[in-house]
């Protein structure tokens, strides 16, 4: 193993005991320092950022991607904000879950408790790095970051800013940066056993897959958003078209923005021509055959149907019947989220009941599929497993448990 990381897993081993003693109070005035100190360093952590977006931009990274990068300041004074907010939920760290009363006077309690190291592995966006952070000190976890080297200085300042502002207040290594960029970190992070209890990839699925099938410390998948939304044949066209604008261009390059969208043949004419309009020339659109026969656009492959663009691109089919759509979303969805718009609440029950990836709506944007929207405060990102978490990572699903045994002397016969 590399001798730095070897250092910085060890130093991050050992703030993870220390965590699991640090109180509620300690934990929240972390994050309000955190807080406070990223407001700050605003012009620090954007001129950072710059050098970031430059280098991005001179590698010719597609805009959507670039805005993923971006920091503003108001971006900044937003994750600052949300930092904050984490301090008004509930710490779930010592929370009972169940009290078992045994007929020997045995008190057994399931107590919930820190799951420890967290090894998390990402892309892109540097406001991950402090959403992760403060995720896993509110639950009195410790994290070992390993961003992406086109977020390389933007994670270092951030990094830096977080370790300054807690460091009278939890060990050292709860918060760690690699920013050794050799591709060969990752492989010894996922592997590294002794020191890490669990990994998390959030990123594309060439990333996910890489961590997935060459781990031996257990994964958390949070999965690529290939997202489906139908309209059925009774849908509200204007609900139809205000979710399909939120969902594919509000913010395209995020995970739970939508990619392919599926019509019911009996509604597709009125949908389409509307659609086009109120796309107003910002997507690409690429349309099976029925689809390119109504309105101009451009053919679509089978790979197209399983792609993840992250980008004002949408593929387009044309079906026939909602058993036609829930076998083209088995066929190539990654179990993020999915939609159905209609008025019919028998198609809407079908729809829900009879998929499983981890997010199911009914007249609502996929781009609800988030923590902070859910209530649950940041996310570390949305699992598509269904074991450990699924849905949301937030703070209860950072945690484990532990069976608290209170005797008075009982012995086994």
């Amino acid at each position: 193993m590399d001798s730095v990381l070897q250092i910085q897993l060890e130093l991050a081993k050992k703030a993870s005991r220390t965590m699991l003693k640090i109180s509620t109070e300690q934990k929240n005035q972390a994050l309000t320092s955190i807080s406070y100190a990223l407001k700050k360093h605003v012009d620090e952590i954007i001129a950072a950022n710059q050098i970031d977006i430059d280098n991005a931009k001179a590698n010719g990274m597609s805009s959507a991607m670039v805005d993923r990068l971006l920091l503003t300041q108001q971006r900044i004074e937003n994750i600052a904000e949300d930092v904050l907010k984490l301090t008004t939920l509930s710490d779930p760290v010592g929370q009972v879950i169940r009290e078992i009363h045994r007929p020997n006077g045995l008190l057994i309690k399931q107590v919930r408790v820190p799951i420890g190291v967290f090894g998390i592995i990402y892309e892109s966006r540097p406001n991950v790095t402090v959403d992760i952070a403060c995720l896993c000190i509110k639950s009195g976890n410790v994290c070992v970051l390993k961003g992406g080297k086109e977020a390389l200085c933007s994670n270092q300042i951030l990094t830096r800013i977080m370790q300054e502002a807690t460091r009278h207040i939890l060990p050292v290594g709860t918060i760690t940066l690699i920013e050794n960029t050799d591709r060969s970190m990752v492989s010894q992070l996922i592997t590294a056993n002794e020191y890490v209890d669990v990994v998390v990839p959030r990123g594309g699925k060439g990333l996910i897959e890489h961590v997935i099938h060459n781990a031996t410390v257990p994964v958390i998948e949070t999965g690529a958003g290939n997202c489906h939304l139908y309209i059925d044949k009774d849908a509200n066209m204007h609900k139809a078209i205000a979710i399909s604008v939120n969902a594919k261009i509000q913010r395209p390059s995020v995970c739970n923005a939508i990619e392919t969208i599926l019509v019911h043949k009996d509604i597709a004419k009125e949908y389409l021509v509307a659609m086009v309009k109120a796309f107003d020339g910002k997507v690409e659109i690429r349309g099976d055959e029925r689809v390119c026969g109504m309105i101009s656009c451009q053919k679509a492959t089978q790979e197209d149907y399983a792609t993840e663009y992250d980008d004002y691109i949408v593929a387009v089919k044309i079906v026939d019947s909602i058993d036609e759509v829930i076998d083209h979303i088995y066929k190539y969805s990654t179990k993020h989220s999915e939609c159905i718009v209609t008025e019919n609440q028998e198609a809407a029950t079908l729809f829900l009941n009879s998929l499983d990836s981890a997010c199911v709506y009914h007249n609502a944007s996929t781009r609800f599929s988030d923590g902070g929207e859910f209530g649950f405060g940041a996310e570390l990102g949305i699992s598509t497993q269904k074991l450990h978490a699924r849905g949301p990572l937030a703070l209860l699903e950072m945690t484990s448990f532990q069976y608290r045994i209170y005797g008075q002397g009982q012995i086994r016969e």
